[in-house]
């Protein structure tokens, strides 16, 4: 296994640390999965404290670093924002110093409402609990970027396909029946699959553009590694042959930009309203490439994001993928708190 020195590195964006670092991540990754189903993993983690401080719930984020922390002989400590004292005036470095004294890594979850933190300043807060901090912090997903999801999902896709480089990926917005998220998975993907040689084609209504430099970081990666990127509209034409789908609906830019609080929730629900079409169905399915799969990060909008008959059917490796979330964060809590295996 090759050694990639990752001892106290912060984890804000998969944009931080460079290709090879993402490739002894996921070498990492694999030999975990491979020595849990062994029964053999080792406590690599042994009396080493993670602390996950988190704003909003979550499902398989929290339960994942739990678990992995757990398997691996440590412990993951979850806290909710909202019973520390920072909501009464703390400050967040001096936050950031104690944890540091007490545990071995500092996960944050935040941002992921737009209607308390405008665009940028989850990432903000996380790199200024990284300046104080004297372990590793890591983004449990914000506004921006949910970096151990992007992983996770570049994990799952080269599980499912020998060769990587140039195939399609299609990022394809969905229709979620009221409910609004942030781009952070949509960012993350397209950043990360870019990096992999990966054609991603990103394919949405007019008016759910992302953030124009997150899209000029994506080119930029194509180019660097032999893949491309691409922005369109039309999802039935932009699914044909595509051997990867992830669908997932994300807020207009005009939502995100100026806030809810300016642009007004009954705004974004017309604007998501004029576009119910927008749901992958079995129809859409049966036009990409025969080899192809579905992927999701959860939770899916089921009759909205995606038909049912598409998410269980055996294209669907959203479990597969959820369960990947556990050998990625086993591994970036290993190489950021230890250092090697």
């Amino acid at each position: 296994m090759k050694y990639v020195d990752l001892y106290g590195k912060d984890l804000i964006t998969t944009q931080d640390w460079e290709k090879e670092e993402l490739d002894a991540t996921l070498e990492v990754a694999n030999y975990l999965k491979a020595q849990r189903y062994a029964g053999s993993l080792p406590e690599l983690l042994r009396q080493k404290t993670f602390f996950a401080l988190f704003y909003y719930p979550s499902t398989r984020t929290r339960t994942s670093f739990e678990a992995a922390a757990t398997l691996l002989g440590g412990h993951a400590q979850y806290i909710e924002a909202r019973t520390t004292r920072m909501e009464h005036g703390e400050a967040i470095k001096d936050v950031a110093r104690v944890f540091s004294r007490y545990g071995n890594g500092i996960g944050i979850r935040i941002g992921t409402e737009l209607e308390i933190f405008p665009y940028g300043r989850a990432t903000s807060i996380l790199r200024e609990f990284a300046k104080y901090a004297s372990v590793p912090v890591i983004n449990l997903a914000n506004d921006m970027f949910h970096p151990c999801q992007s992983l996770t999902d570049i994990m799952t896709v080269k599980e499912k396909f020998q060769r990587i480089r140039g195939k399609k990926y299609v990022i394809m917005w969905g229709y979620s029946g009221g409910r609004i998220r942030t781009w952070s998975v949509i960012h993350g993907d397209a950043l990360i699959m870019t990096r992999y040689g990966l054609d991603v084609e990103l394919v949405h209504p007019p008016g759910f553009e992302i953030y124009p430099e997150i899209a000029e970081l994506c080119k930029k990666n194509a180019d660097e590694n032999g893949g491309s990127f691409s922005v369109t509209n039309n999802y039935k034409e932009t699914l044909n042959g595509a051997h990867i789908v992830f669908t997932r609906s994300w807020a207009s830019n005009r939502c995100v930009m100026e806030g809810l609080e300016n642009f007004g929730k009954n705004n974004e629900l017309a604007l998501h309203e004029r576009y119910k079409d927008w749901m992958l169905n079995q129809e859409l399915v049966d036009s990409m490439n025969r080899h192809g799969i579905i992927m999701h990060v959860m939770p899916v909008f089921r009759g909205h994001e995606a038909t049912d008959e598409v998410m269980d059917s055996p294209r669907s490796v959203i479990i597969d993928q959820a369960e990947n979330r556990l050998y990625t964060q086993m591994a970036v809590f290993v190489l950021t708190t230890k250092g090697k295996i």
